[in-house]
């Protein structure tokens, strides 16, 4: 590669950073124009989305989960589809089936594959613990290898392609909760809380009134696929990746184990959480436009990479611990690290 080669693919990621940059700072601002408050939640979300990763939502009914997707994707000029995760679903429903069909020229009955939902760039999979573990290992396979075989053939889902799934944590009776390593397929888990009394007076005055805020597309499918191209190609320094490494490693009982990791984890999260804890903390040096990511950028995505993917103990649950109180620990102990 020549220094002119070199120094034309540099101004056009220098370029493209800025422009991702001013894509989530549209997408936010679109995104807000029906959702108050949960800007926390809104950021990671842009993260994800960035950092081409999967999520999933955790909140009671009635707080614009579904809502808070539905705006992304119409913020996003992309294809959208929903999928209403009941007992009675099956896999077939999600990825699609065969259907015989007659050839009007040659009179003959042919296989014909009939996409099903899961071909669309945004998936939102709406309480998706509500459906038996072989329709949610159809979505998760599909998750993981971008892919939907049947009959023996490949059949690629188009890019970007962005799951988002919600759960409800409260109603447990005729659920399904997803395995830990079915967990693992998504990057982040984002708890959606109560809003504070001022954000639910802005809410009821919003949704009691005549008029119904209007969300623009902001980028289209390519735009965001060189955004997150330029995501992986955002250099991450050898001390940032050790960080992130020890951070996922600390997490594991044994002799790496921080002590609060000791005390209240049975088991730690996997290699996945040091790709994603990287992988995040680029996107959300992007998402602000810098060429580099931070510790602080580890530290922040780190409770939703890590929060689903640690296994609390006994003394965790009689100490009135949760998992994230546990991160919360363990990162004021890594504040020493670097």
């Amino acid at each position: 590669m020549t220094s002119t080669q070199a120094a034309t693919i540099l101004d056009r990621d220098v370029e493209l950073l800025d422009r991702a940059a001013g894509v989530t700072a549209a997408l936010r601002g679109q995104v807000e124009k029906r959702i108050v408050g949960q800007r926390d939640v809104v950021d990671e979300l842009l993260v994800a989305l960035l950092a081409n990763g999967h999520v999933l939502l955790v909140g009671v009914p009635g707080l614009a989960k579904t809502l808070l997707v539905q705006t992304l994707a119409e913020a996003l000029d992309l294809d959208f589809s929903r999928i209403q995760f009941t007992p009675d679903l099956m896999p077939t429903d999600i990825t699609g089936t065969e259907v015989i069909e007659e050839d009007r020229t040659t009179g003959k009955r042919v296989f014909r594959f009939q996409k099903g939902p899961i071909f669309a760039n945004i998936v939102l999979a709406d309480e998706i613990n509500r459906t038996p573990p072989k329709t949610q290992a159809a979505l998760l396979e599909a998750m993981q290898e971008r892919a939907v075989t049947v009959a023996g053939e490949n059949f690629p889902l188009p890019p970007p392609f962005f799951v988002l799934a919600t759960q409800n944590p409260i109603e447990q009776e005729g659920t399904y909760p997803l395995p830990e390593a079915q967990l693992d397929r998504f990057m982040l888990e984002l708890p959606i809380y109560y809003p504070s009394k001022s954000e639910e007076e802005e809410i009821a005055t919003r949704t009691t009134g005549e008029e119904e805020p209007h969300v623009q597309p902001v980028v289209d499918a390519q735009g965001l696929i060189d955004i997150q191209g330029l995501v992986r190609r955002i250099p991450a320094p050898p001390s940032l990746v050790s960080f992130a490494v020890r951070l996922a490693r600390s997490t594991r009982p044994g002799d790496e184990a921080s002590p609060v990791a000791s005390k209240y984890v049975s088991w730690g999260a996997g290699p996945r959480a040091s790709q994603f804890l990287v992988l995040g903390a680029k996107a959300r040096a992007a998402s602000r436009g810098a060429p580099l990511p931070s510790y602080d950028d580890v530290r922040a995505v780190a409770p939703a990479v890590l929060a689903h993917r640690l296994v609390l103990n006994f003394e965790a649950e009689a100490d009135g611990r949760t998992t994230r109180d546990v991160i919360s620990e363990l990162l004021r102990e890594s504040e020493g690290w670097a």
